[in-house]
């Protein structure tokens, strides 16, 4: 994979003869042991935004400057957050086809075409492609949104609940969370149907 050029080009290839712009979308937290699933939709203006790229290529702090430059420069942005309890309920798949479609919806109006990242079956019109965030300037701003939004929800969990270090692992299965649920147990915000948090 190349620069924001190549992603950007990829979205003209795309979006070309497929009815207008294209809605890209990515989520973030599907394997994280606690904490929101997040989902995120963007369309993209006709202003480039610099340093562009998979969230999962960019530091926090490169992350952070791209999402100024997405909420700045995109022509629309829509996000949604489905809390723990939700996932638990109705389980991972349908979470994450739920925030996605939920993401897309909202941007509808502005676009012609959409395109989510990963393998789910999605309705109306929405291709899932895998690995889609290296490849789509819209998926790759998307996934930027979905995953600085929810790195700030999981800071303000990590307040809110205090000894789980969500601050810092963001809610993921690390040894220190490991840890942490030996010694406090799974608080409110933890996904009770994953096996690391069951065990």
């Amino acid at each position: 994979m190349g620069g924001p050029a190549c992603l950007y080009a990829f979205d003209a290839a795309w979006s070309s003869g497929r009815g207008g712009p294209l809605c890209g979308a990515d989520e973030a937290g599907r394997g994280a042991w606690a904490g929101p699933l997040v989902a995120a939709a963007v369309v993209l203006g006709e202003r480039e935004i610099p340093l562009l790229n998979d969230s999962k290529r960019l530091s926090r702090e490169r992350r952070e400057e791209v999402f100024r430059g997405v909420l700045g420069r995109a022509a629309a942005v829509s996000a949604v957050l489905l809390p723990a309890w939700w996932v638990d309920r109705h389980g991972l798949g349908a979470a994450n086809r739920t925030a996605l479609e939920r993401a897309i919806s909202a941007l509808r109006s502005h676009a012609g075409c959409f395109l989510a990242d990963g393998r789910l079956r999605l309705g109306d019109g929405i291709v899932a492609l895998p690995r889609a965030d290296g490849e789509s300037a819209a998926v790759a701003a998307a996934s930027v949104v979905a995953k600085v939004l929810r790195d700030r929800a999981m800071r303000a969990l990590g307040e809110r609940y205090p000894g789980y270090g969500f601050g810092r692992h963001a809610g993921y299965g690390t040894p220190e969370h490991r840890r942490a649920l030996c010694e406090l147990g799974p608080c409110r915000v933890h996904r009770l149907s994953y096996a690391g948090v069951e065990s």
